[in-house]
């Protein structure tokens, strides 16, 4: 019987438990049936067998990319407009930017706007310069953690708010002098983003995941997991599963933010792994941690440096739920089988995540529950030990890593950097940590964060400590095998071995054994899904 699928002439890291490097594989059916030599497996090329030649570059697993969100990317990349400090270095090019593409829109339509990042493109526009720039046309900022957004007066008009009105339940409209800043927190950034989004139809969340599954391809990236997935994307996901449209894999985790969506999974007993190799469900989540860079984020100590004009002072943060609600919420979920995800940020947020979790496995202890805090940035050392203790998986945001760092230092100080995304104890101490981009938070190529995983610094030089560095080997693990076992896929991908899914990449460059500080300009020369060619250079 001949393959589908055989590569040759690869520096195949398989990156299983041995370790096992090879230089050829064969697929069929879109599984793995062979691994060695090119001598070893040439026997099953065929008439029809798709033959890439590797012509001795790195190969490794397909990346997983286990926290993202490519249903609101879809969204942004079809309708909204891009202000990331490689297309915006200053006030003025943002502000000329709105005028442009508000004078573009159709009568009626907001001008939304993403991953602003006030630090590196000259600090927030005030309320009146946002004015100027919209010519009268509601706008929205949100910026790049989304977790905070800037609004301009008409903005506020069309949502009914203004000075007076109270702040909502775990939101802030900033204000100064008794007056509205345009700096809106948390919950009340997402009254201006369900605004714009009450106008996004399926179809366009579909639409829009062609061009996702583009650039995921691209960055090698086979299989990603969408945090905080809403009803309206797991409909397109369906409608795009019927229709052919999957190029890639996707797991669903289902947003508590969405608030009768849980409920409904755990009354229809759907339980995490319900699905097939293209689309499943992994679990639940819930958000009640936020942003050190946008200084919302839950700390035990203040922030250190500049407060925004407007922000408390003190200032430890803030947290999004009651405990004992989101404890009744997550201990129902777990009892129905599905796996539980809680952000935690900063350490009062973790501890938050933390408490609730271990009440939920009180209730109905579980061996092997895998439950995840997601993105679990300062892990002090009494906090890796409840991680140790509790067996709860580190789903280490180490997208944020060289995107946000340098906001992570002048936000904690120097100091804090020791236990901010600490892998190499984390590693030390036995505890899981795949790393996610968090995508469009952050850029999708996953490279820039590994090599800071690995230099411990950020492209801008942002000092990261470099007694957390891990080895380059290890920095992979996280973002493919460890991907794959914090959403219990490990026997299906994460890996090259024998019976597994055919997902690989094929790199321009040794990642593992070349520079270290090469690695963040790695590109991808080709992808492939389940044996199938889904992207080359």
């Amino acid at each position: 019987m001949n393959a589908d699928f055989v590569l040759l002439g690869g520096r195949i890291a398989t990156m299983d438990a041995a370790g096992t490097e090879c230089s050829a594989l064969a697929a069929l059916n879109g599984r793995i049936v062979a691994l060695g030599t090119d001598d070893d497996v040439r026997h099953l090329i065929g008439r029809g067998t798709m033959v890439l030649q590797a012509e001795g570059r790195r190969v490794l697993p397909g990346i997983v990319d286990s926290h993202a969100h490519p249903d609101a990317y879809a969204i942004r990349l079809r309708a909204w407009t891009l202000v990331s400090p490689d297309r915006v270095r200053t006030r003025d090019e943002l502000l000329s930017i709105i005028w442009r593409r508000c004078a573009e829109l159709a009568p009626g339509r907001w001008g939304a706007f993403y991953r602003l990042n006030e630090r590196q493109s000259g600090g927030y526009p005030t309320l009146d310069e946002l004015d100027a720039a919209s010519g009268g046309r509601p706008i929205f900022i949100l910026r790049t953690d989304g977790h905070l957004g800037l609004a301009n007066r008409a903005a506020f008009a069309a949502c009914s708010i203004d000075a007076t009105t109270p702040d909502p339940a775990f939101g802030r409209f900033d204000k100064l002098d008794g007056s509205l800043t345009g700096l809106v927190r948390e919950t009340a950034a997402h009254i201006f983003l369900n605004a714009i989004h009450g106008q996004d139809s399926e179809a366009d969340i579909a639409d829009g995941m062609e061009l996702v599954q583009d650039q995921c391809l691209a960055a090698g990236i086979t299989s990603v997991a969408n945090s905080l997935t809403p009803t309206k994307a797991i409909r397109a996901y369906q409608r795009m599963k019927d229709d052919g449209r999957w190029r890639m894999r996707m797991g669903i985790i289902a947003s508590g933010r969405d608030e009768p969506l849980i409920p409904h999974l755990i009354g229809a007993g759907i339980r995490s792994g319900f699905g097939d190799e293209f689309l499943r469900v992994i679990g639940v989540e819930w958000c009640p941690d936020c942003s050190t860079s946008g200084r919302t984020a839950a700390y035990w100590d203040p922030y250190v440096g500049t407060p925004v004009p407007g922000e408390p002072v003190p200032n430890t943060g803030m947290l999004l739920y009651d405990k004992d609600d989101l404890t009744q919420r997550a201990t129902a979920a777990h009892a129905a089988g599905l796996q539980v995800m809680i952000e935690g940020v900063g350490d009062r947020g973790i501890d938050f995540a933390l408490d609730v979790m271990e009440a939920a496995l009180a209730a109905h202890p579980v061996a092997d529950h895998r439950m995840r805090v997601e993105h679990c940035c300062y892990v002090t050392p009494p906090i890796l030990e409840r991680l140790k203790r509790g067996g709860f998986v580190d789903s280490s945001a180490t997208g944020f890593m060289d995107e946000l760092g340098e906001a992570y230092v002048a936000n904690r100080g120097q100091e804090a950097m020791r236990w901010m995304w600490p892998h190499r104890s984390l590693i030390d101490a036995g505890v899981p940590a795949p790393g996610h981009s968090d995508f469009a938070v952050c850029r999708v190529s996953p490279w820039t964060a590994i090599a800071a995983m690995v230099t411990r610094r950020t492209t801008t030089r942002a000092d990261l400590d470099a007694r957390e560095a891990v080895t380059p080997r290890e920095a992979v693990r996280a973002y493919t095998w460890l991907g794959a076992w914090a959403q219990r896929e490990e026997r299906e991908k994460g890996s090259l071995e024998i019976g597994k899914l055919a997902d690989l990449i094929v790199l321009d460059r040794d990642v593992l054994e070349g520079d270290p500080a090469a690695i963040a300009e790695t590109q991808v020369a080709a992808t492939v899904v389940g044996g199938v060619v889904r992207h080359r250079m």
